[in-house]
């Protein structure tokens, strides 16, 4: 029987979980990440060794019954917990596996850590490179028979546009800013009164109406005609949030048109993953597949473990 930790590290949030042959027993989410690890990183240490003596406790297990701590995401970082250097693309499990960092961090656990790198699509030109850390676990967590000559669609905080080779290796990367400028256009400009994020659904017809006019006028224009639709034109909560959505939304769809793939398989929340699948079925050619909230939920934690378990 093989059970493992594993820590799925990103910026603000970090995900423990605790694996039993490959089923997810528990999660722990911390509200910490790399961002809190920049200048002293003891606390962050703390929170994660009080986590897995947590999970361990609850499920009446020792420290021997777990073969290692697996790491991925910006826990990786020059900022997070522990630094490896990106992996070149094509990057695939064997690529990965080989470019794992082994370690013990006495201060958390004498289980030894397993640090996964990020991937890096490096290119003369800057405007054609990109990174990634943690999406490359999550897209080995995803990949099957169906979805390998699908590309993938991570919305989130910094959303991704990955495509593998032939090989199933990660070949090419595009990162937007989406989560993080939906919520700092909301937070931080006279938006904010326009709408609420708090929606688990969407207008459509409004959704289209904001790719439309991002089309036509650009962002910046058409991001303003959010307050216009609102204020002068009485549009509920509901329809303004969408309409943002859609205009948010453009140049992702503007990027995923561009894949060479039959169709995409869309991950993430589903506030952005439903509206987003919406918006490609509705403005391009593609097939899609929606993946449900299981499979995304626990897919970093899954596909962490198949680069580890890879026989060299």
């Amino acid at each position: 029987m093989k059970r493992y930790i594993t820590i799925d590290g990103g910026t603000t949030n970090t995900r423990i979980y605790l694996v039993e042959n490959k089923n997810i027993l528990k999660s722990i989410k911390l509200s910490l990440g790399a961002k809190d690890c920049t200048k002293d990183n003891s606390y962050f240490k703390k929170s994660i060794k009080e986590s897995i003596e947590n999970l361990l406790k609850e499920f009446n297990l020792s420290e021997n019954d777990i073969t290692a701590i697996i790491a991925s995401g910006m826990i990786t970082s020059e900022s997070g917990l522990f630094a490896v250097k990106h992996t070149n693309a094509p990057a695939g499990l064997k690529e990965l596996h080989n470019s794992m960092q082994k370690t013990l961090i006495e201060e958390i656990s004498s289980i030894p850590f397993c640090f996964i790198s990020g991937v890096i699509v490096k290119n003369e030109d800057f405007l054609s490179t990109d990174m990634m850390r943690g999406e490359e676990a999550e897209i080995f967590g995803l990949l099957t028979e169906e979805t390998k000559n699908y590309a993938f669609v991570l919305p989130g905080s910094h959303s991704k546009i990955i495509t593998l080779d032939s090989q199933n290796r990660i070949e090419s990367c595009v990162t937007l800013l989406t989560g993080e400028m939906i919520f700092s256009l909301w937070n931080s400009t006279i938006l904010k009164d326009s709408f609420s994020l708090d929606f688990e659904d969407f207008s459509a017809e409004y959704l289209e109406k904001g790719y439309d006019a991002c089309l036509e006028f650009g962002i910046n224009q058409a991001i303003f005609k959010t307050r216009i639709l609102k204020n002068i034109f009485g549009a509920k909560s509901k329809e303004c949030y969408s309409y943002f959505l859609g205009v948010i939304f453009a140049d992702e769809i503007k990027a995923i048109k561009k894949t060479s793939k039959k169709g995409v398989v869309i991950g993430g929340k589903a506030s952005l993953k439903l509206p987003m699948a919406y918006l490609i079925k509705a403005k391009t050619n593609l097939e899609v597949i929606a993946l449900d909230d299981v499979q995304t939920s626990t897919a970093t934690a899954l596909g962490a473990i198949k680069i580890f378990e890879l026989e060299k």
